[in-house]
C-alpha cells in the first residue's frame, strides 16, 4: 500500500488466488482508518466488487477504484467517480503500479529464488524495503 505522495507504508505476501489481495487490503488499511479526516485508496480493476468497496466505505475510506465496465456493472458509481479527487487518484495510481514494476524487475522478485511462504514474504518485504530507500532522496527534495 502506498499513499499518493510517500513510500510503501505496508508489505503482505498472499497466495494467488485471484481474491486474496481484496481480503487482505481491509486489514491492511484498518489500523490507518481511524484517523479525523477520510482516507483515500487507490486500486485497479481487479478491487472493483461490491463487497469490497461496501467494505472501505464502511471503515470510513474512499474507494478510489478503477471501474470495471467490461459487460457487467461497476461498484463505483457515476457520483464517486465525477470528483476531481477520483481522477486525480487513477492518474497517480501510476506510481503505485511503477513501484510494483520495480520489486519484480529491479529486485527480482518476478520468479522468487526461494520456497516456503515465510522466505518468499521475507524476500518481498526487503524488496519493499529498497525501493523505499531509492525513493527516499527524491521524497526527501519534493518535502
Amino acid at each position: 500500500m502506498e499513499n499518493r505522495n510517500a513510500p510503501f507504508v505496508d508489505a503482505c505476501l498472499t497466495k494467488a488466488d485471484g481474491h486474496a489481495e481484496r481480503v487482505t487490503a481491509p486489514h491492511m488499511i484498518e489500523p490507518r482508518a481511524d484517523r479525523p479526516r477520510r482516507i483515500t485508496l487507490p486500486a485497479d480493476k481487479g478491487y472493483d466488487a461490491e463487497d469490497f468497496v461496501n467494505e472501505l466505505r464502511s471503515m470510513r475510506v474512499t474507494p478510489h477504484v478503477a471501474q470495471n465496465l467490461s459487460g457487467r456493472s461497476s461498484a463505483i458509481d457515476r457520483r464517486s467517480a465525477r470528483h476531481a479527487g477520483y481522477g486525480l487518484s487513477q492518474r497517480i495510481r501510476k506510481r503505485m503500479e511503477e513501484g510494483f514494476g520495480w520489486i519484480k524487475t529491479v529486485a527480482g522478485q518476478d520468479k522468487t529464488k526461494f520456497r516456503g511462504c515465510d522466505r518468499v514474504s521475507f524476500a518481498f518485504t526487503f524488496a519493499v524495503a529498497a525501493y523505499n530507500l531509492v525513493r527516499l532522496p527524491r521524497l526527501l527534495a519534493a518535502g
